[in-house]
């Protein structure tokens, strides 16, 4: 019998020591180094004979070496998960043999996203592994988000890693879900469920297993109160897909995020609403996002921005304010912080606008939060309008990065944001001058304002 071995692991970046070190050489942190055991290879031998029986190619031949050019190209087929938003951001579908991470806030929605796209796939065998909820807590929440009586799939509540890849050999699934990560365990590992070596030996298991049989895994992982996935940072190493599932629990929309993925673009975003019955997919979040209650009201000024290749209009709100107390009050919600400040003093140095006894509050309606820098424009006009109260005109939107010399910088899609705009009926549109060249000449019903200065945007606003 093989005997254990001792480790050391960094709890932040997943750096393997054969012995204790007070600084990690790989990032730097002091006093992160956690002992762990690994025993025999119990999980990795289950994996292996799961895979066995589910293999689809013939993988058995010792692996041999190839030459770049001798290696076969064709485009890896992907399953339909019947969810527009989740193809998106997987960039198309599920890669057979891949192994999805899915992380977010406690009680943001992960299971029932899982599981009501779980319940479409009628045509799939399908094992659930929840380690989380017994099997009755599982069928009332199914009955909540409409359970389709064609879809049936294979349950299993238990949380011991060798119990999963046994029912595997029984049950021959096609996709496997595994919820959570953290309450896996293997016998293997003689550590709590949850701990960096349980976390660490779980993950490895089951990617043997997907690279091996083919099969897709899509596992939960539960977030830290830093906001990061919880276990060790090995964990997003060895995945495929690294998907982010945010939104303020006070508001109803939800964004599923792709911070890593091997198959496709990063920079996709899928946009939910939470219902009662679920979460509902948010085709044109444009519609959704504007509200015409605002008409003749101050401090509102519509963004046209971009989050993957998606192009939506958004409302974002100003408050201006004489400061009740001694500091002045910076806050934004939905929108970066420093920045925020950054065009504060841009707009003080550069534009002559004193807010320095002023309380500023800045909010992303909708409870979104974007990290298009092209909503800065709309951001200094939403400040302008409040603090000079005056409303910004009816039918205006806006989009522009603007620099420390109050310069407004060329942005990324500017024809896509232009369109987006026309079709929900604007009238006019303001845009980098450098951007305006670029645009195809062609018959449109918006007004096409290009600018080079912070000064120019404000005048065409405010010009009445």
């Amino acid at each position: 019998m093989a005997k254990d071995k001792t480790a050391f692991v960094c709890s932040s970046c997943g750096y393997d020591s054969g012995k204790w070190l007070g600084k990690c050489p790989s990032c730097g942190q002091w006093n992160t180094f956690k002992e762990i055991r690994v025993a025999a290879e119990s999980g990795t031998q289950a994996a292996r004979r799961a895979a066995t029986t589910l293999r689809t190619e013939p993988s058995a031949t010792p692996a041999r070496y190839l030459h770049l050019r001798d290696v076969p190209l064709h485009d890896a087929p992907r399953l339909d998960l019947g969810d527009a938003e989740f193809n998106r951001v997987l960039g198309g579908g599920l890669v057979p043999g891949s192994i999805v991470l899915l992380g977010g806030d406690p009680g943001i929605g992960k299971s029932t996203l899982i599981l009501q796209t779980v319940l479409r796939l009628s045509s799939l065998r399908v094992l659930y592994v929840s380690g989380e909820e017994s099997a009755h807590q599982l069928k009332m929440r199914a009955e909540r988000i409409g359970h389709d009586t064609e879809c049936n799939p294979v349950l299993l509540c238990d949380t011991s890693l060798e119990a999963i890849f046994a029912t595997i050999e029984e049950v021959k699934p096609e996709l496997l879900i595994v919820d959570s990560i953290q309450t896996i365990a293997t016998d293997a590992v003689d550590s709590s469920p949850g701990s960096i070596s349980q976390v660490k030996e779980c993950a490895q298991s089951l990617l043997r297993f997907a690279k091996s049989s083919g099969v897709p895994v899509v596992i939960i992982g539960h977030i830290n109160k830093e906001g990061t996935l919880a276990g060790p940072k090995v964990l997003e190493h060895i995945v495929d897909t690294v998907l982010q599932f945010e939104g303020d629990r006070q508001h109803m929309y939800r964004l599923l995020r792709s911070v890593k993925n091997r198959f496709g673009s990063t920079s996709e975003m899928g946009i939910y609403e939470m219902l009662g019955s679920g979460l509902r997919q948010v085709s044109n979040p444009s519609e959704l996002l504007l509200n015409d209650e605002h008409e003749g009201l101050s401090g509102i000024a519509i963004s046209a921005a971009i989050e993957g290749v998606r192009p939506f209009l958004m409302e974002t709100q100003a408050l201006v304010s004489t400061a009740a107390y001694g500091t002045p009050q910076r806050s934004a919600t939905g929108f970066d912080q420093r920045r925020l400040n950054m065009l504060l003093a841009v707009m003080e140095k550069r534009m002559g606008f004193k807010l320095i006894q002023k309380d500023v509050f800045i909010n992303i309606a909708g409870g979104l939060r974007l990290s298009d820098m092209a909503m800065d424009l709309s951001v200094i006009a939403a400040i302008f309008s409040s603090h000079v109260d005056m409303p910004i005109a009816h039918g205006w939107c806006m989009a522009g990065e603007v620099g420390l010399s109050g310069e407004v910088r060329s942005i990324g899609r500017a024809e896509q944001r232009v369109a987006e705009a026309e079709k929900l009926g604007f009238t006019d549109i303001i845009v980098p001058k450098y951007n305006v060249g670029a645009l195809p000449q062609k018959q449109r019903k918006i007004h096409i304002h290009g600018v080079r200065k912070v000064d120019e945007a404000l005048r065409l606003m405010f010009k009445n």
